[in-house]
């Protein structure tokens, strides 16, 4: 009965996001007129390659799927180009799959500013185009919306500050932060609409996942072997649980994107210049390092795995998509502030799993992130990986409706009423 009970608020809440999807992306696409919403992202480089893939991922999404003619601004194409290799780090102005990219530089150029503005992770606009939006809102009835784009997080503030006003000291401009979140009150989450589609595809489809297999290089690996996926920040904890993995009853593979936690690989096998091709083996441990891979592969490697390791934002949500265990190693600030954050994602998280199942995947998130004994926290985490793997799959179903882009034309779609009747009242 308490399965039946759990169930029938999931089914409510997915017709729910179903039916409130297709109506929002009616009306923009049959919108106020025939021309497409323009849009500028603006997108500051700074370090990891988080904020741009978020933003990368938010352009494509706004171009592909909604029919919106976006403008990527960034300031370090080099990084750009890591997440899209046919782009030219040398052209300031190029077209990459249907999105304008563009070189935020200094002096910032002259240009129209866009109807829909989006601040990723308060970069700061340049003010030359912060005064140009001024003039506009000031001397035409053109919608304009300016977005704050915030991070990631489940702590309880979000949901009061999400889509709240913050008008500009000087100018007659208001700019609204808009939170993403796992919650009907907050911006939802990332994800494509056909996303879990493809991902079902992919991991029903043998074809497919040889063809992903050959592209990293290798046979496609026994079904016995444990697949892991390993992408991190520097981490103190890392060679206690390379330790396990050689240590295994069991085959161990795991695949490692080029980043900050290769020179300490390349520690533990005793090599000075880890590099992406390089493949090490101890006992029953296997590790092969992949060359940084654009966004699309990714996620193959988080289907393909068993359990994935995760860092920061933009890998943490197509973690969750992926419907495996995975484990979040949240980025860390001053004081440690950031274990708040990572406790109340597992608050929300781990609240339907019982205490067994919720006791393992925190003591080893916990011990991963805090760089200590995450090696002795291992097998407690493995024993209730049937149960954590259950719960992925729901997880992901629950939260595919909540969609981030959607919400966010939603959002402009209801600020710009709002200023069309304060035109209008004039």
């Amino acid at each position: 009965m308490r399965d039946k009970d759990a169930v029938i608020p999931c089914i409510s809440r997915l017709i729910f996001w179903i039916t409130r999807n297709i109506e929002v992306e009616i009306a923009v696409r049959l919108g106020m007129n025939n021309d497409p919403i323009s849009c500028d992202i603006f997108c500051k480089v700074v370090d990891n390659y988080g904020d741009i893939g978020v933003c990368w991922r938010l352009a494509r999404q706004l171009s592909g799927e909604h029919g919106l003619a976006v403008r990527l601004w960034v300031d370090d194409l080099g990084s750009f180009a890591k997440l899209c290799p046919e782009a030219d780090v040398k052209v300031v102005r190029q077209i990459c799959r249907g999105v304008e990219v563009c070189l935020w530089s200094k002096p910032f150029p002259e240009v129209q500013p866009a109807e829909l503005v989006i601040e990723a992770f308060a970069c700061k606009l340049p003010e030359s185009y912060v005064v140009t939006m001024a003039k506009i809102a000031e001397q035409t009835a053109r919608k304009l919306v300016w977005v704050n784009l915030e991070y990631l997080s489940a702590e309880d503030w979000v949901e009061g500050c999400h889509g709240l006003p913050s008008p500009h000291p000087t100018l007659a401009l208001t700019k609204y932060f808009f939170f993403p979140g796992f919650t009907d009150k907050t911006g939802g989450l990332l994800l494509e609409h056909d996303l879990l589609n493809r991902r079902d595809t992919f991991q029903r489809d043998a074809d497919q996942q040889k063809t992903f297999w050959q592209f990293v290089g290798m046979e496609m690996p026994p079904a016995e072997t444990l697949k892991i996926s390993l992408f991190g920040y520097e981490n103190a904890a890392l060679h206690g649980l390379l330790d396990v993995w050689v240590n295994s009853a069991q085959a161990v593979l795991c695949l490692v994107p080029e980043g900050r936690i290769l020179s300490q690989l390349g520690e533990y096998f005793a090599d000075a210049s880890p590099c992406a091709g390089k493949l090490y083996s101890r006992d029953n441990l296997q590790v092969r390092v992949l060359p940084f891979i654009e966004q699309e592969r990714y996620d193959e490697l988080l289907w393909a795995c068993d359990v994935n390791f995760v860092r920061g934002e933009d890998s943490f949500v197509r973690a969750q998509c992926a419907g495996k265990p995975f484990v979040w190693q949240i980025y860390p600030q001053h004081d440690a502030v950031h274990f708040k954050k990572l406790d109340a994602f597992l608050d929300v998280y781990a609240m339907q799993l019982n205490e067994v199942t919720k006791s393992s995947i925190t003591a080893f998130w916990r011990a991963w992130c805090n760089e200590s004994e995450a090696g002795k926290a291992w097998d407690a985490f493995m024993m209730v990986r049937g149960d954590l793997e259950n719960h992925a799959k729901n997880w992901a179903r629950q939260h595919a409706g909540n969609n981030l882009a959607l919400n966010l034309l939603d959002f402009y779609r209801e600020i710009g009423r709002m200023r069309a009747l304060e035109i209008e009242g004039r």
